[in-house]
């Protein structure tokens, strides 16, 4: 058994080469102390088990005695015989444990979405595979994947993942990032085929519309793991003084804060590209910002990206911004069906002063936006925002006047 041993600034991690059985047990045991004894302070211990092959008693005591002193032990690239003993046992629920990852290239794959959070490719035709951004943790990955299951059990028509893998960065440059692989038989973006077929226009916007509404009536339970999406939206707009001034921000927050407490459920980032077309059927994906909320902060999400996207419109959303906008456009009056042309166009205006604000709240999904992106924000912030001040705070009063 041969042990590495890495400390930075207090985040241990050990190593392990090898089997971990009664004839190492000993040594490693006096190894792994000595290699503890060096560090002053240990903030976190993780276990690197990617090389150990096997494991007896002997050595699960050794783990005992180490998750007692330090309960935020990880062990991670847990090797399949590895990861079945310690399951077996039930030290995987002590021991906070991951298998290994399987590695899967994305060289070559055609890109069909591309967001603040990640970028998703087509493996084949029966896969797509969502690729997070660089910095992303497991910890974050197993959220989505949680809000994932927890928004389909509760009705909302969610692919979901089936496996957890590595990706090497598509330009040899940089390190691994984490990949959802979702099977999708025959599936197709919704931009994808509203694009390959306008004729159609009318019918995908009633698609579109249908899973809003469908969406917009589940409530959500308060005691599940969805969290709720004002208090996100508020978090997300706080961080947001490290490109524009308090008082901007201080608009957008009064905005937000006049949306009405609910606890339906939120996409949070419902644009075309987002929902894949199987069959009759639509299917939603990228789950990492569900919540819940009031629909008037989905709508102003959706509209935000459909009509007001900063950026490469035709690259982002997959298809011409004009024919996103009709899409956007006829949609929305086959959501609102039933009510009358006045109260209609007074919604619109209300869902359009929510989206000026994500037209910015979305930059703080990601540390690594190009300058460019963040520059035509604060550009268009005057335009969206300040000097708007007044008819955006005006119209965020009557808010309360829509009732579920």
């Amino acid at each position: 058994m041969k042990i590495e041993f890495k400390d930075n600034e207090g985040q241990v991690t050990l190593a392990l080469n090898g089997k971990l059985d009664t004839a190492t047990a000993m040594k490693a045991t006096t190894d792994i102390n000595s290699a503890l004894a060096k560090v002053a302070i240990v903030k976190s211990l993780t276990i690197d088990a990617n090389r150990l092959d096997y494991i007896s008693s002997s050595g699960l005591r050794i783990l005992l005695t180490l998750v007692k002193k330090y309960p935020n032990l990880r062990l991670t690239n847990v090797q399949k015989e590895v990861y079945e003993v310690l399951d077996m046992t039930g030290f995987n629920r002590i021991i906070k444990t991951e298998k290994i990852l399987r590695h899967i290239s994305v060289e070559g794959c055609e890109v069909i979405g591309r967001g603040g959070v990640g970028t998703v490719y087509r493996l084949d035709d029966d896969t797509i595979i969502k690729v997070f951004r660089q910095g992303t943790t497991m910890d974050e990955v197993k959220q989505e994947i949680g809000m994932a299951k927890e928004a389909f059990v509760l009705g909302m028509p969610t692919a979901i993942s089936f496996d957890v893998v590595m990706v090497p960065s598509p330009t040899g440059q940089g390190d691994e990032a984490y990949g959802l692989v979702y099977e999708l038989l025959r599936a197709d973006t919704l931009s994808a085929v509203v694009k390959r077929d306008p004729e159609r226009l009318d019918y995908y916007a009633r698609k579109y519309a249908d899973l809003l509404r469908s969406l917009h009536s589940i409530d959500v339970p308060q005691d599940g793991i969805i969290p709720n999406a004002i208090e996100h939206e508020r978090q997300s707009v706080m961080s947001l003084t490290r490109y524009f001034t308090q008082d901007e921000v201080d608009v957008m927050l009064q905005i937000i804060d006049a949306i009405p407490p609910a606890n339906r459920l939120l996409h949070l980032d419902l644009q075309t590209k987002n929902a894949m077309m199987q069959g009759d059927e639509l299917m939603l994906i990228d789950m990492g910002e569900v919540g819940y909320g009031h629909p008037l902060l989905d709508l102003g999400h959706a509209y935000s990206a459909m009509v007001k996207l900063v950026g490469n419109y035709e690259q982002i959303i997959g298809m011409p911004r004009e024919l996103g906008t009709e899409m956007w456009n006829r949609a929305i009056n086959y959501y609102f069906k039933g009510l009358s042309d006045e109260e209609t166009a007074h919604r619109k205006k209300q869902i359009e002063t929510v989206s000026c604000v994500r037209n910015f709240s979305w930059l703080s999904l990601s540390d690594s936006f190009p300058q460019e992106v963040i520059d035509q924000c604060k550009a268009l912030m005057a335009e969206r925002i300040t000097n708007r001040k007044e008819e955006l705070l005006a119209i965020s009063r009557t808010f309360c006047d829509w009732t579920l």
